[in-house]
């Protein structure tokens, strides 16, 4: 979830339905109900969203968050925040239908398809405000699989957090995968670029 980080830990605890909340301290909600967000633990859907009063939040509620109490659940949400920011509970659930982002960089275009992909492609270029990057970049990652983001960001003159930004365009295109380290091209991404260059 934009907004929403989740330690590794927790992966295993919401898989099992252990953990459906969590407590954060924004300033203004940062996810919507109704909406599913990709998370590093899953693609979870949230559910609900309220902002509640710190004194309200008890030792069951905390639990359900992965935390033993509610002392510890508040300290964590107000570790990166002022304490008078406003204090929000997210009710959520891990969806297990397949991520239609995944599903869509199996898919292998046909010809039209491709030539809609690659003008989407070109589109987005000409309304970048740093110049032409959406081929550049599928060539960098094709040639280099795996490499650090801020190296790939590094060779093109850019600040590593724009570029992972684009590159996650990209992504939702269904043109490239996230690795452990740096990006590869998904099935998807080699048919539109080999298509491009010839």
């Amino acid at each position: 979830m934009r907004g929403v980080l989740f330690g590794l830990r927790f992966a295993e605890p919401i898989a099992r339905g252990e953990v459906d909340l969590t407590f954060r301290r924004w300033t203004r909600a940062q996810v919507r109900a109704g909406r599913p967000y990709r998370t590093a633990v899953g693609r979870l859907h949230v559910d609900e969203v309220d902002q509640v009063d710190p004194r309200s939040v008890t030792d069951d509620e905390a639990r359900r968050a992965g935390f033993d109490t509610a002392t510890a659940a508040l300290a964590e949400a107000g570790r990166h925040a002022a304490e008078d920011t406003p204090l929000y509970r997210v009710r959520f659930h891990l969806l297990d239908e397949p991520d239609p982002r995944a599903e869509l960089a199996r898919d292998l275009p046909s010809g039209p398809e491709l030539e809609q992909v690659a003008a989407r492609l070109d589109a987005m270029d000409r309304r970048s405000g740093h110049g032409p990057w959406t081929w550049a970049t599928l060539r960098a990652i094709a040639r280099e699989p795996g490499r650090r983001a801020p190296d790939l960001a590094a060779g093109f003159g850019r600040e590593t957090a724009p570029f992972k930004a684009d590159v996650r365009k990209l992504k939702a295109l269904g043109l490239t995968h996230s690795l452990p380290v740096g990006y590869e091209l998904s099935p998807r991404g080699r048919a539109v670029l080999a298509h491009r260059d010839g």
